[in-house]
């Protein structure tokens, strides 16, 4: 008798540029099996900035998914490799020119647990400095700075809906 859970099959459905999907079919516990699509993506870093005077440092960037323009904690994907708190230091650099004396990790989450593999690695960074932006080709994106508590509230009023973003800000609360 299979164990419940185990993948029995599983094929690769589509490859793209950022995401690859497969379909596994799994043995379920009562001896049934089941069809899961999975998005398979790698694993990425969020920072959650705070300034000397508690702000929080943002960055605004069109969302094509959700067709708008979304506030976000500066967040990007590993390289091959990569360690994540290093690639938190260099993506906070790239999306906001500045440099974290101090990075400390808070969590690490799944944005989409029922569907993809992707870990999000999330840290606090203080003591910042001022570095250089290094934005990727297809990135526009405008820094704005909010004080903390503003930005927790504007998770409860719809203004700030990205899952990393909520996660990170609430997380802070503990670590500040």
């Amino acid at each position: 008798m299979k164990k419940p859970y185990e993948i029995i099959d599983s094929q690769v459905a589509f490859k793209g540029k950022v995401i690859d999907v497969k379909l596994d079919t799994i043995s379920l516990p009562d001896g049934n099996t089941a069809k899961r699509e999975v998005v398979l993506r790698g694993d990425a870093t969020a920072v959650v900035p705070i300034d000397k005077d508690g702000n929080v440092v943002l960055v605004e960037q069109y969302r094509h998914p959700a067709l708008s323009m979304a506030l976000e904690i500066p967040a990007g994907m590993l390289e091959e490799g990569e360690d994540p708190k290093k690639c938190a230091i260099r993506e906070l650099e790239e999306e906001t020119s500045l440099i974290a004396k101090s990075i400390t990790h808070m969590t690490t989450m799944y944005p989409a647990i029922g569907i993809c593999t992707e870990k999000i690695h999330i840290y606090l960074a203080k003591d910042l400095e001022q570095g250089n932006f290094n934005f990727d080709d297809d990135e526009f994106i405008e820094v704005k700075k909010i004080p903390l508590e503003e930005a927790i509230n504007m998770i409860y009023t719809g203004q700030i809906i990205d899952s990393k973003t909520i996660v990170g800000l609430l997380a802070c609360k503990k670590y500040l």
